[in-house]
């Protein structure tokens, strides 16, 4: 029977909170073998940002990097100021642009992939004394890996299609910052490049193809490894 402040006897169960320094409760039980991470302030506006190219139009994606990345903008400007570091209209924008309008696809596929993750597993090697790090690294991330290598090369593949962000942050400059979608473009552009853009456009499908058959078989190839 409990006492006259709630606490159980003997047998009673767990109580929804652990007390850490002070008195204060510092996070949640999961069955008595650790304690759950407390919503974090500011998550979900993160977890925004993190997929807002994902749903805004690419030229505004560009724009907005040109207005921060470029010499005038906050961040642009501090970079050519302190290290001389140009951004806008160079082939290292080019990379800055892909990698911010693949990076969603990347982070989506590690999320989904750390919450398929059994968590019996992981009480389980903490109940044999593994601490945290050990976990993450022995349990967790192994069981991570197939959607890591997914959202690598299907990330990989989306930057290699990027044509908004691109123009708007980094112009089409032959031989400095023209990528394979602008190429392509500007072949539709000018007499007689229907034959170049024709191969363009088999190369990207070919690419393409072999990303999406590369990470399926990948990460078959290692669950098969993992299950066996």
């Amino acid at each position: 029977m409990p006492d006259s402040h709630g606490m159980g006897g003997p047998g009673a169960q767990p109580q929804g909170f652990f007390f850490g320094r002070g008195g204060k409760p510092s996070g949640r039980h999961r069955g008595g073998l650790g304690p759950v991470p407390l919503p974090v302030p500011g998550k979900g506006l993160v977890d925004g940002i993190i997929h807002l190219p994902l749903v805004l139009p690419p030229v505004v994606t560009g724009y907005l990097l040109l207005a921060l990345l470029g010499r005038k903008g906050i961040i642009g400007g501090f970079l050519y100021n302190a290290f001389g570091i140009t951004l806008a209209f160079t082939w290292k924008g080019a990379a800055v642009a892909a990698a911010v309008m693949a990076f969603p696809l990347l982070v989506r596929a590690v999320r989904l992939s750390a919450d398929a993750v059994d968590k019996g597993l992981e009480d389980a090697a903490r109940t044999l004394g593994a601490g945290r790090g050990r976990v993450f690294f022995t349990v967790t991330l192994p069981l991570m890996v197939p959607g890591i290598i997914t959202g690598t090369i299907l990330a990989f593949a989306r930057s290699l299609g990027e044509f908004g962000a691109t123009i708007t942050f980094v112009s089409n400059i032959r031989g400095e910052t023209q990528t394979l979608p602008l190429a392509l473009y500007s072949l539709t552009q000018v007499p007689d490049g229907e034959a170049g853009a024709l191969r363009l456009c088999i190369i990207s499908v070919v690419l393409a193809m072999t990303a999406l058959v590369l990470s399926e078989w990948m990460a078959r190839r290692f669950d098969t490894l993992m299950k066996g």
